[in-house]
């Protein structure tokens, strides 16, 4: 099983965590292409990093490698809209006929799966894209908890804070109580905090974006123990 990744170019957090989430299953690899993103921010031409046609022509050169699915493994959905990564996913299906997913898209799947409403969250971002991203999963019918957020334009910076400042944040959500906390940037140190805050269901975006590839590919995420509780929903 080959999944195919999109992945921001200043990223330096999900190849080496998908890497190391499929450390134990061999017959499932992840492979990468990437594309332009230097920071995240709702001002100027930032939006325009996450336009459809070079995301395309990233897809293409996976399929080159014959990957079973594609995921745009990148947040921008969550702040853009999920009407904008499934126009993202239709184009990128539409001319290499292979199944697509993002980590947005995949996020809400996998709290539809939980059962889960109240949602707290935990990124980097500036307050602007994160009020953005609330809004957003209010349309999607979920209703936002707490929240905490660093004020970072990033993206390559996001690399830099610790695993224990993200356990911190999301260790204050989850004392305001939620049905599960999203750690919504592929970017960001949240492997860690999803395997050692288990009074709440904690989802990372570089498991859920592995998960949800699994997904698109019709394999069963059953077989990657290392996803935790994502492994055991379908």
């Amino acid at each position: 099983m080959r999944l195919g990744m999109l992945t921001p170019s200043s990223n330096t957090v999900l190849e080496p965590a998908t890497a190391a989430l499929l450390a134990a299953t061999p017959h499932v690899t992840a492979h990468f292409q990437r594309l332009r993103v230097l920071s995240i921010t709702l001002e100027g031409g930032s939006t325009g990093q996450f336009d459809p046609a070079p995301m395309v022509a990233a897809a293409e050169l996976l399929a080159d490698a014959k990957v079973h699915a594609l995921c745009w493994n990148g947040t921008s959905g969550s702040w853009l809209g999920a009407a904008a990564d499934r126009a993202v996913c239709a184009a990128i299906t539409g001319q290499t006929g292979l199944p697509c997913t993002t980590a947005t898209l995949a996020l809400h799947d996998a709290l539809r799966a939980l059962g889960a409403r109240r949602i707290g969250l935990v990124t980097p971002y500036l307050g602007s894209v994160q009020a953005a991203i609330l809004d957003n999963l209010r349309a999607e019918g979920f209703a936002p908890a707490g929240e905490r957020h660093l004020e970072d334009p990033g993206n390559f910076s996001f690399a830099e804070h610790s695993p224990a400042l993200v356990e911190h944040m999301v260790r204050e959500v989850a004392a305001e109580g939620c049905d599960a906390i999203a750690i919504h940037c592929t970017n960001f140190r949240g492997l860690d905090a999803a395997a050692r805050v288990t009074s709440v269901p904690v989802l990372d975006s570089v498991a859920v974006a592995l998960w949800g590839a699994m997904r698109a590919a019709g394999a069963d995420p059953g077989q990657v123990p290392a996803l935790g509780p994502l492994a055991q929903l379908r």
